[in-house]
């Protein structure tokens, strides 16, 4: 694994902007240094230090208060010193600029939490979580994200790893002692430990799913026939008035997106240009556009009109929806029917009414459960695409080493190359250039 340089760095840590109080985090050999050059005087560990921030001459530009952590005991393994002022732009670059000119140099993106994960304060799954943390769009999200900085994801992780180990310890004593008779007793043991870890597996990758979902959200296209509220459902999710709303068939000419939180969940709900055959020269280029953005959705909510039912229209854009993205029918315009009046489909369906809101909450509820979405009791944790995809080649092996139970070397094989996938979500085993694009995705003072 590299090792972190040994050079200063220093950075804004404070969101950009004028604030009641602005952070500039230094870290590095030469924290000590800068510390009695910039505040006058050295400055006790782990305390609150008011004083003058001073230039070079001795001059004061800015006061506040002053922490410093020594290492190892920081956020980046290294000595640390956290200088709090006043939050105005300029005061802040005055400070930065004074760091800078006593030899230290600006920080890169996410470069503090790469000193953390190098020194071994987090591992890598901790340390992606840092950035979820910040920047996560929901209460649930932020909180999956804790979790993971606190280290659940990692121990689910390091639990499947160190089950892996053990199975691989007995294979290899079984591989060691080949002229020697198996007993029965090993193998059941051997059979015993695979099933409960590929059960375990499968477990973890269902909650890393909910996390990656928490996380990146759901897209859901709602499309259908021109006229047949999509904008006013639009609406109705998104709480206000986000879509014009027309009783002129074609009004929608482009795709409108809209965020919305469905019990901490972020969905991206994207209304477009009614499906339907048109001399229009604009409404064609924007029903193309909307048959575009249905291939990138993760579920296509089908818009009705109950007072019609399932008309021969609606059939021919069912039949042309993509084949592999899931589908909701939702009958809107409820409330112009009478409660006598039954709305059937050969598929699951909801009935709404955009007007008035009917039916709302179960068509929430619905959107759910289509985007795979369970309520949890112990929580999730947060996860990214990696991690799903590393989980799930694990599982790939676990799945060929249990076709190959008859063949020791080969089974052993690939319970090592299981392993490996595994380690890859807490960085025991990853390329300096993941590293690098991971990192590069944080703000300058993380």
């Amino acid at each position: 694994m590299p090792q972190p340089s040994v050079d200063t760095i220093v950075a804004v840590a404070t969101a950009q902007g004028r604030g009641g109080i602005g952070v500039v985090r230094i870290s590095g050999r030469r924290v000590e240094t800068l510390a009695c050059e910039i505040l006058g005087k050295q400055t006790a560990a782990r305390r609150a230090t008011y004083g003058n921030f001073l230039d070079e001459n001795g001059d004061i530009l800015d006061q506040g208060v002053a922490l410093f952590f020594p290492a190892p005991h920081s956020y980046t393994g290294e000595d640390v010193l956290e200088l709090q002022g006043h939050g105005g732009p300029a005061v802040m670059q005055l400070v930065l600029q004074r760091c800078l000119d006593l030899g230290a140099r600006l920080a890169q993106p996410g470069e503090f939490t790469r000193r953390a994960f190098l020194n071994n304060k987090l591992d890598l799954a901790q340390a992606e979580s840092v950035a979820d943390l910040i920047d996560a769009n929901t209460a649930e999200a932020a909180r999956s994200a804790m979790r993971s900085l606190r280290g659940e994801f990692s121990a689910a992780i390091h639990g499947l790893v160190d089950e892996l180990v053990f199975l691989r310890m007995l294979v290899e004593a079984m591989l060691d002692f080949p002229e020697e008779e198996v007993e029965a007793i090993d193998t059941e043991r051997r059979d015993t430990l695979l099933n409960s870890i590929r059960l375990r597996l499968q477990l973890t990758l269902d909650t890393a799913k909910q996390g990656s979902l928490l996380r990146e959200g759901a897209h859901v296209a709602i499309a259908g026939q021109p006229n047949v509220g999509k904008s006013s459902l639009l609406n109705r999710l998104a709480g206000e008035e986000v879509a014009l709303v027309s009783d002129i068939p074609g009004t929608t000419r482009d795709v409108i997106r809209q965020a919305v939180q469905i019990r901490g969940v972020p969905l991206h709900i994207m209304d477009m240009a009614g499906l339907r055959e048109s001399a229009d020269v604009v409404e064609s280029m924007g029903i193309a556009r909307a048959r575009q953005t249905l291939h990138r959705a993760d579920l296509i909510l089908l818009l009705l009109d109950a007072s019609k039912g399932l008309t021969a229209q609606d059939e021919v854009i069912l039949a042309g929806l993509p084949a592999d993205i899931p589908r909701l029918l939702v009958f809107n315009k409820t409330d112009l029917l009478d409660d006598s009046t039954a709305v059937s489909a050969s598929v699951p369906f909801v009935r709404v009414s955009a007007k008035t809101g009917a039916g709302m909450e179960e068509l929430r509820a619905k959107l759910l459960e289509a985007v795979g979405w369970h309520d949890q009791e112990s929580g999730v944790f947060m996860a990214r695409e990696r991690h799903l995809r590393a989980l799930a080649l694990a599982q790939t092996h676990l799945n060929q080493a249990q076709t190959v139970l008859a063949n020791a070397e080969l089974f052993a094989e690939e319970l090592r190359l299981a392993q490996r996938a595994l380690n890859e979500v807490t960085g025991e085993f990853t390329p300096d250039d993941l590293l690098g694009e991971i990192f590069s995705r944080f703000c300058i003072g993380k």
